[in-house]
């Protein structure tokens, strides 16, 4: 059954209004004369009678035919800035429905202030949906083109294998055993990612000295920065500096933080800080080079985002790294940032609350 359209209700509601006003009007005119009449009956009044003559009828008729008139000119009006802007908003609904997100709807100049406000918001919307779209679809991109890489390796390697192109020894099962580690990583990293977005990062706080989760960090990891051909240091003022958050979470987003400085930075040394500050802990890794452009240090924590020096991936990395590192800190209500280094180099700041 198709409902009334919002037209008809405007020019219907202004109608039945303006005359209501004037049948009112009148019936309050004639018992105003008929209460003259009955309390002053020797006034001229009486002896003119209190029903309309003629001439009042006319009057009376063609106040209301004018008062029609003009209602049905408003309302004509307020539909055109109400219900046009509406209908062009409905059919661009309906076009976003279908999967249109390059739609828009417009407003004319003479719009409600209220009407117009609601196609810009939907004119917002849709063009953030738009982009997410856009995202996903680099992001699906990017995935298959992250997995294909170690896929493509394992598969060339196991085929070498079975045809006997290979030997079977040491070396070729520690470098599967490398591009499956790689593959955990990516999907790990895939996995935080996703619950970060829906809201779902799983943090268990608890009371952590930041100084100790660092030092078995950099146990793990020493042997490779050493290979690199660069040196950890580590400063801090103090032998504890305790933070309220997870454990596992913090050596996670560290870990990042140092793969990214042996993948990308020059061979030196990688400085570890650790403060405190007035209500949280900070967390600093430096390395000397070649650093970040300042117009790419607000976007490295981006998924896939990597700076002019490691887009030929000679480092490897799957881009996951520093934007796992915001995920977690943002899990725990904290900060991250990058800025330059003293020496030419990137410097990654992490804040964690300390209660």
């Amino acid at each position: 059954m198709r409902r009334p359209g919002l037209n008809r209700h405007i020019t219907g509601s202004m109608s039945l209004m303006v005359l209501s006003v004037i049948v009112m009007t009148i019936l309050s005119s004639c018992l105003l004369w008929a209460v003259l009449v009955e309390f002053f009956p020797a006034s001229a009044l009486e002896q003119k009678g209190w029903l309309p003559t003629g001439p009042e009828l006319v009057w009376m008729a063609s106040v209301t035919v004018v008062g029609l008139a003009l209602a049905l000119a408003t309302s004509i009006r307020l539909t055109r800035r109400i219900v046009s802007p509406l209908n062009t908003l409905v059919e661009s609904v309906r076009a976003l429905t279908d999967g249109d997100l390059g739609v828009r709807a417009s407003a004319s100049d003479d719009a409600l202030d209220e009407v117009a406000l609601l196609v810009e918001d939907f004119n917002t919307m849709a063009a953030r949906l738009q982009h997410m779209d856009r995202e996903r679809t680099l992001w699906h991109v990017a995935i298959a083109h992250e997995l294909r890489t170690p896929l493509t390796i394992l598969r060339g390697r196991l085929q070498g294998l079975a045809d006997g192109v290979f030997q079977p020894d040491e070396v070729q099962f520690r470098s599967l055993l490398a591009q499956v580690e790689g593959l955990s990583r990516l999907i790990e990293d895939l996995r935080v990612l996703g619950l970060a977005g829906n809201g779902r990062l799983d943090v268990r706080r608890a009371r952590t000295d930041v100084v100790q989760e660092v030092h078995s960090v950099m146990t793990m990891v020493d042997p490779a920065f050493r290979n690199a051909g660069s040196v950890l240091e580590l400063e801090t003022h103090r032998d504890e500096h305790l933070a309220y958050c997870d454990p596992t979470r913090l050596r996670q987003a560290l870990l990042a933080l140092l793969e990214n400085a042996r993948r990308y930075a020059s061979p030196g040394r990688v400085r570890i800080s650790i403060q405190d500050g007035k209500d949280h802990v900070q967390l600093a890794v430096e390395d000397n080079g070649p650093g970040i452009d300042a117009e790419l240090q607000p976007h490295v924590f981006d998924p896939f985002m990597r700076g002019e020096s490691s887009r030929s991936r000679q480092g490897g990395g799957s881009g996951l790294g520093l934007a796992v590192v915001k995920a977690i800190t943002d899990a725990h209500g904290g900060r991250v940032s990058c800025r330059s280094g003293a020496e030419g180099g990137s410097r990654f700041v992490l804040e964690l609350p300390r209660e």
